[in-house]
């Protein structure tokens, strides 16, 4: 029998720091792709290797949170989220790589990728673990959205 998980609401205090943590992220990775000192390929092809690593670290938070309780995803889906999130942090650390500038320009950026990658799992399972809360206390249903 699989380990059955009750989920709670989160206080005001921690959603609020959540949303300000996410932002935050966002905004230091745009910051520093708008300030590179760097040509405009390059700032594009960092702000698209972000955007790739955002989408892939949400998809596979909701993958994982899906199956959790029981696998309702093939094992082609599985691979293909994993393989996406982990080819997303290879082209993007390349692409940051092989960019022609100062290592400390280089540490920021990595930093601030890693600080979205990590706000993002942390909203995904809040917002979640929210809604989840919510039905079980019937204040909603599967369908109603998140306000």
């Amino acid at each position: 029998m699989p380990q059955q998980f009750v989920p709670r609401a989160d206080t005001p205090a921690w959603i609020f720091q959540v949303w300000t943590s996410f932002v935050c992220a966002v905004a230091l990775c745009a910051i520093g792709v708008w300030n590179l000192p760097s040509d405009g390929t390059d700032r594009a092809l960092l702000a698209v290797g972000f955007f790739f690593c955002l989408s892939a670290a949400f998809t596979l938070q909701k993958t994982i949170r899906d199956n959790r309780d029981e696998k309702i995803d093939t094992q082609m889906w599985m691979f293909q989220v994993w393989a996406a999130f982990i080819i997303a942090f290879a082209l993007t650390g390349w692409g940051l790589f092989r960019i022609n500038i100062a290592i400390w320009h280089k540490g920021f950026m990595v930093a601030s990728a890693l600080f979205l990658i990590s706000s993002s799992f942390v909203l995904s399972k809040t917002i979640r673990d929210n809604h989840d809360a919510k039905i079980l206390a019937g204040l909603g249903d599967a369908d109603t959205e998140l306000k």
